[in-house]
This record gives structure tokens, sequence and C-alpha cells, in this order.
């Protein structure tokens, strides 16, 4: 099995799973150690996978997620982030409903599931000049975000702001799967073009 795949059956097995250097009694980084001092908090079981003991999954990894470091925390095969991410959404109170989330329930029936364009609704009212789109069916989808509000923000930062727009439907389960990309004006122009505006949704 090819490094890749085994990341991804990892993800796809594992509703819970965390990246980390080390182990979660013997974390070898302080980011690994905050990360999991946090989830041990919570009390819902997660995976692990002690990067330093796999060279090959610790180099792949960020080219698959394109998250450059470690810990990386998924939810349901999606990237939540980084330690600091863990954090703040730790503080904000929107980590455990994600993370209650991961747990085996009951098929929601697709009439559940918010609509892409309840989604734009949702981040535009929360980051008023947001430029949205929204790709995916149902609970899997991954949402680009381009707004003037993310300028001179981290990556950590301009996610958190993303989610929290997110947060009621993130907590009610209606939304789950949830991959975040954020951008300010300028990082979407230079990554699409003048062209790639004409894709974004108002």
């Amino acid at each position: 099995m090819k490094t890749e795949e085994k990341i991804r059956a990892q993800l796809a097995a594992q509703p819970i799973i965390i990246y980390m250097k080390g182990v979660p009694t013997n974390p070898q980084c302080g980011f690994s150690a905050k990360a999991v001092g946090i989830l041990d908090a919570t009390h819902i079981p997660y995976a692990y996978v002690n990067v330093l003991e796999a060279p090959f999954i610790r180099e792949k990894l960020p080219k698959i997620s394109h998250w450059p470091t470690y810990p990386q925390l998924f939810v349901n095969a999606e990237l939540v982030g980084g330690c600091d991410i863990i954090e703040e959404m730790s503080n904000n109170g929107s980590l455990v409903p994600l993370l209650k989330s991961a747990a085996p329930k009951k098929a929601e029936s697709a009439n559940d599931a918010l609509s892409a364009t309840e989604v734009v609704q949702l981040v535009q009212q929360g980051i008023d000049d947001a430029k949205v789109i929204v790709d995916g069916e149902g609970c899997d989808l991954t949402i680009t975000v381009v707004s003037s509000q993310f300028n001179d923000l981290p990556i950590v930062k301009k996610q958190q702001l993303v989610l929290a727009t997110l947060k009621g439907p993130l907590a009610s389960g209606k939304l789950h799967a949830v991959s975040v990309k954020a951008y300010t004006p300028d990082e979407w122009t230079g990554k699409q073009g003048a062209s790639g505006l004409l894709q974004i949704q108002h």
C-alpha cells in the first residue's frame, strides 16, 4: 500500500485522528502536548499516529492536507487544523460539538443537510464582504471564502473566522465534513488569476 493510500485509509477508518510528534502519554513537542491535552480534556476517544515513527507519513501528509506543520487533527476525514485552531475552538466552545459529530449516529436524510446556498448565506452573515464558493454535496463540503477581513490574519485565524459563522450547523451535525479555504482578495487573485474571480458566488 502506498503511503498516500495508507493515510486515506486511516482517515476513513478513524472519525477523529491526530497526527502528532510522540504519543498522547509522551508528546515529543510542545504543540502536540497542548493539542492532546485539550483533546484528552473532552473525554472523547480519538486515534493518533506518531509521525516520528512514520517518516513516510510525516513527509507525505502535508502534501495531502496542505498543512505544513504538526500536529494535524482530522474529524470525519477533514482537516480541522493544528494546535492553534484546536485551542481556539476549545476556547469558543465549537470543538466538543465538532468532535461529537464524528461519533457514529443514525444516517441523516439529505433534507437535513444544509444546501450550498444556505452555507453561503451563513458565511456572508458573519463576514459581510465574503465571496463564497461551495463544492461538494450534503455534509461533505469544501468551502472557499475570499474576504478583505482576512487581511494580515494568519491561516489559523482566517479559518477560525469562517468556522465561527457555521457554529450552529456544526454543532447540530448538519455540517460535519467541512474543509475550509480562506483567502484575502489579493491572495485569491494571485492564486486564480483574473478569470478565477468569475467563479465566485455573490
